[in-house]
């Protein structure tokens, strides 16, 4: 159908109408959640129930004040007769909408069991639905009904299979400003991996243009819709790998209708101290090793002997407990054996003790009191022989001890770490004590671990870990140690790993995740990077040293150019590619080898050209470093003498094919050298 065909023109008004409908029952649950929130405040009830009574009332009204503007449903199901929803008919949308408690919705939350035949029914398996009704809103629509500008109908029950232009049109729809959501655009396959178990880990193994942030955001959008309960007992936290790529996905769960949600990166996750020292690259590979976990252990419960000690005697009136010398040895030895976290060693060890002179009291005179017991547990000689065994430490005293004193490291690293690995670890210029260390961004993982150690830190029920490709041993450990009694969903690409540690195999990296079993989920089907990018990025594939399917695109349009500097004049070259770019429509990303970005931008600003940051997510060009590039997207990408970039870092290759695959439009690559691929 066109849109000057009359039954077209009719279903258009109808749909208009109701979306109005929708924006009046929107209205008053807004308005009615607001005065909940005034009767909740005069409720009787005990203080405690009343607090978390106001605290969700509250949270609704706040939820559904910051929802923002948009259409309120994409799409629309047609169920035949029979079944669980016979000849019902449900619009589909990012939030559930009714006129009353007790009515039918208006519109049915995308993530709600019976939305899922909006994406995954097919011809060959119609789940019911007779026509599935896509609906094409005017680009950035505020919600406007008069933006109802399109729809499509798919009559499954007839057997009927359609490309949609509504999807193709919304997922090429030019990119300026943050990530958006994709409810509207899911594909079958992403939809099994967002509404999977939330007690299942997955690892997604996605290829550019596949939507894997997108899968792990609606995923997490998915588990507190449907485990509500559960996720606000355990918590649910969005990892990303810096706070640019953050700011770039910060709207899109807001835009399904969750607030409040934990972003964060695992440097401000673990941010101990500010980081206000550095490494070489020596040092900071041989933290970030493995290996790097047992050496922490060694030196921490070196800090535990029985050497050296007597008899622990304990005066009552005139009369004296005695614990021996060899039941305290065998005390704290049992406690080494059972490996708790060092804190807890430390008050089985109080514990032990205790019971040993209770145990002498009670057969002496007869059963002791509780108060007793905790005199007994307070008293001085016990406190002192339980600091002399089993001293408080803190992480900062030993990772301070172990890298500034050489005799520490070498009794802890021994068999591990060989002579040239520890020189490396040492500090040049050890401080006078850890509170005055400047401590480095591998220090801060150092810290979390015997941190760890000491104490098991506060998990979550759920994370999403995205660019997971690039994390080291230890920092997945970090993230293990917060995921012991949750689930992860674990998102990346082997071939976009850049850092020296960053993983060949998912098998690794989950391993040290604390999730061997975790399954491995490969997408390849690109949606967003055209075929001519794809192309060229998976000529760099195969000089990349990972097994992982090349990608292939569903968009056969888009631009793939070359442009050589003339007499050597790249950064003109440069200045020409953008205004090229610039005659067409969306977002530019100028991206150069981080040595190179500065030049770029003082030679575009020169030139007239007004051109942002990668922090710059509205601006109509940004030029952005390699080294942050990875997670954006710009409609044309501009790269920046590609040899640069490889010659960069040790993993330049990857890092070039991170830079190409930016591109969701067009993309130039500016030389002045032989290209590297």
């Amino acid at each position: 159908m066109t849109s000057t065909e009359p039954a077209l023109r009719h279903a258009l008004l109808d749909e208009r109408a109701h979306h109005d409908r929708c924006r009046a029952a929107l209205a008053a649950m807004v308005d009615g959640a607001q005065e909940q929130v005034v009767i909740g405040e005069d409720v009787a009830a005990s203080g405690a129930d009343a607090e978390v009574l106001g605290y969700q009332l509250r949270s609704q009204a706040k939820e559904l004040r910051e929802l923002p503007e948009g259409p309120l449903f994409f799409g629309r199901l047609d169920f035949g007769e029979g079944g669980e929803h016979g000849g019902q008919s449900y619009r589909v949308g990012r939030l559930r909408i009714t006129e009353h408690p007790a009515a039918p919705p208006l519109v049915v939350d995308w993530r709600a069991p019976v939305s899922r035949a909006f994406y995954q029914a097919s011809a060959r398996d119609p789940q019911g639905v007779a026509v599935r009704r896509r609906f094409g809103w005017a680009p950035g629509s505020r919600g406007d009904s008069a933006d109802l500008t399109g729809l499509e109908d798919e009559h499954l029950d007839r057997g009927e299979s359609r490309v949609s232009d509504i999807v193709a049109r919304e997922i090429e729809r030019p990119r300026v400003g943050p990530m958006r959501d994709i409810a509207a655009t899911i594909q079958p396959e992403q939809d099994e991996l967002v509404r999977g178990d939330l007690a299942l880990s997955v690892c997604v193994q996605g290829a550019p243009g596949t939507g894997k942030t997108a899968v792990g955001l609606h995923r997490a959008a998915y588990l507190l819709y449907t485990h509500p309960q559960r996720i606000r007992r355990g918590g649910l936290l969005i990892l990303g790998p810096n706070r640019t790529f953050l700011s770039y996905i910060s709207e899109v769960l807001p835009a399904l209708g969750e607030t409040g949600v934990r972003q964060s990166t695992l440097r401000d996750e673990i941010a101990w101290h500010p980081v206000t020292g550095g490494d070489d690259r020596r040092a900071d590979v041989v933290k970030h090793d493995v290996r790097m976990a047992q050496v922490l252990r060694r030196a921490l419960y070196a800090r535990v002997s029985t050497e050296g000690i007597d008899s622990l005697v304990l005066a009552e009136g005139s009369y004296r407990w005695r614990v021996s010398a060899g039941e305290l040895v065998r005390i704290v030895a049992g406690v080494r054996e059972e490996e708790p976290p060092y804190a807890v060693g430390r008050e089985r060890v109080r514990t032990r003790v205790v019971r040993c002179i209770r145990d002498q009291a009670e057969r002496r005179s007869g059963v002791r009191s509780n108060a007793w017991v905790q005199k007994v547990s307070r008293a001085r000689a016990v406190g002192a022989y339980v600091d002399a065994v089993w001293p408080r430490v803190r992480p900062e005293e030993v990772v301070a001890e172990l890298l500034g004193d050489p005799e520490a490291l070498a009794a802890a690293a021994d068999g591990l770490l060989d002579a040239e690995e520890q020189k490396a670890l040492l500090w040049a210029k050890p401080p006078r004590s850890w509170k005055s260390a400047r401590w480095s961004a591998a220090d801060l993982v150092l810290l979390d671990e015997v941190a760890g150690l000491i104490e098991h830190p506060q998990g979550y029920g759920h994370l999403v870990v995205d660019e997971a490709q690039d994390l080291s041993p230890m920092e997945c450990r970090a993230i293990a140690r917060r995921a012991a009694f949750g689930s992860l969903t674990v998102l990346g690409d082997l071939a976009q790993g850049t850092t020296p540690w960053a993983a060949r195999s998912w098998e690794t990296v989950l391993r040290h995740l604390g999730k061997p079993d975790a399954v491995v989920v490969p997408l390849t089907t690109g949606f967003r990077v055209p075929g001519a990018v794809l192309a060229l990025a998976n000529r760099l594939l195969e000089r990349v040293d990972v097994e992982v399917p090349p990608a292939r695109s569903l968009r056969g349009d888009g631009e793939l150019r070359f442009r050589e500097a003339v007499a050597g004049d790249l950064m003109g070259a440069v200045v020409d590619a953008v205004r090229d770019a610039l005659g067409r429509e969306g977002s530019v990303g100028v991206v150069a080898a981080d040595g190179d970005a500065a030049r770029a931008r003082e030679a575009l600003v020169a030139a007239g050209i007004e051109a942002g940051g990668a922090d710059a997510l509205g601006a109509r060009v940004a030029v952005v470093p390699a080294s942050v590039v990875k997670g954006l997207e710009y409609d044309h990408v501009v790269a920046v003498e590609p040899a640069a970039i490889v010659e960069a870092e040790e993993r330049g290759l990857q890092r070039l094919y991170v830079v190409v695959t930016r591109a969701v439009a067009g993309l130039e690559v500016v030389h002045g050298r032989p290209l590297p691929f």
